[in-house]
């Protein structure tokens, strides 16, 4: 899981926010990652995913690929290769650079009809996510990669015709759910879907593989408010995600074998807390652009230990594949 620009003071701020209550207090293991690309101090989102989903620091803008332009395979795509179920759900469009590091291998993370391809080329099994665009109204081929969704053996629904709440994802298929167009309402404007969503994927890969599953589920938009320096919108993907986490854990803890991982990419808006009370803080941003800080990484379940210290961000790809018992590459 991971909150996208959720550095430790925005923890903090949706923690006094929410009457001092956060789900991340129910982890017992507790890391940081240190964030840095390849080519910046200060990385953005497609070489922290990079990092990450495979284990190489890369260039800024650059998705599932080393230094090099060698392609580096991701934690999703070797979890497929071992005969897992995979999945994805955001609240930004599925062909974002966050999720784009987890299947892409593209030089620029705005390459989305491109991403997209990648995407379709996967064997990933369910991602729910906007982007709808992408496949249906491309400017590069003109070609409807909705049916070539389907054609690859997904159920395919939409925002526009379907209602996620009443979709019963059949674990025999691929499942596909576009929320929006292009990107997602904010949660301020109503977007509500991601705890749900994230429930009906662990349910669904549970049973779509007997040897277990991989998932990645991000709180996209918590990003997007630091950039914009908006404190009430981050509070509302901040509680979103918070919602989010206690779904995945009620799952986790009932089903005892999930290792729950939550992290972030970066930290977003150099955010303070500076001063106010634990009820009524005054927080206040000093850039509009990511920062340098380490970010926490929490950890519950199975292989939870592994996570606890602190290290590079292309460590989490290595101790993912020692919680699932991956071979030597």
């Amino acid at each position: 899981m991971i909150g996208d620009g959720t550095g430790l003071a925005q923890i903090s701020a949706g923690f006094y926010r929410n009457n001092q209550k956060f789900s991340l207090e129910s982890f017992p293991v507790i890391g940081f990652q240190k964030t840095y690309s390849a080519n910046n101090l200060i990385t953005d989102s497609a070489a922290a995913a990079t990092a990450i989903a495979s284990g190489q620091k890369t260039n800024n803008s650059v998705l599932g690929q080393d230094v090099n332009g060698k392609p580096c395979k991701t934690i999703l795509e070797e979890a497929s290769d071992n005969g897992l179920a995979t999945g994805m759900v955001v609240t930004s469009s599925i062909q974002h650079a966050t999720p784009g590091g987890f299947i892409a291998h593209r030089i620029a993370r705005n390459l989305y009809e491109e991403i997209t391809l990648d995407l379709l080329n996967s064997n990933i099994d369910f991602f729910i996510g906007g982007g709808k665009q992408y496949f249906d109204r491309r400017e590069s081929d003109d070609k409807n990669l909705l049916d070539s969704l389907k054609y690859k053996g997904f159920n395919v629904y939409n925002y526009f015709n379907d209602d996620l709440n009443k979709v019963k994802p059949d674990p025999s298929s691929k499942f596909a759910f576009f929320t929006a167009d292009n990107q997602p309402l904010p949660a301020f404007q109503g977007r509500d879907y991601l705890p749900q969503a994230a429930k009906i994927a662990a349910d669904y890969l549970k049973l779509r593989s007997n040897k277990g599953f991989f998932l990645m589920v991000e709180g996209s938009q918590i990003d997007w408010t630091c950039h914009a320096n908006q404190v009430e919108p981050m509070y509302s993907e901040l509680q979103d995600f918070n919602l989010t986490i206690e779904k995945v854990l009620q799952f986790a803890e009932k089903n005892g074998e999930t290792l729950v991982i939550v992290t972030a990419d970066h930290e977003t808006g150099g955010l303070g807390l500076n001063g106010g009370t634990a009820r009524v803080l005054n927080p206040k941003f000093t850039t509009n652009g990511h920062t340098a800080a380490m970010v926490p990484v929490f950890a519950f379940g199975p292989k939870s230990e592994l996570f606890r210290g602190i290290y590079e961000n292309t460590a989490l790809y290595y101790k993912m594949r020692t919680a699932f018992g991956f071979s030597e590459n």
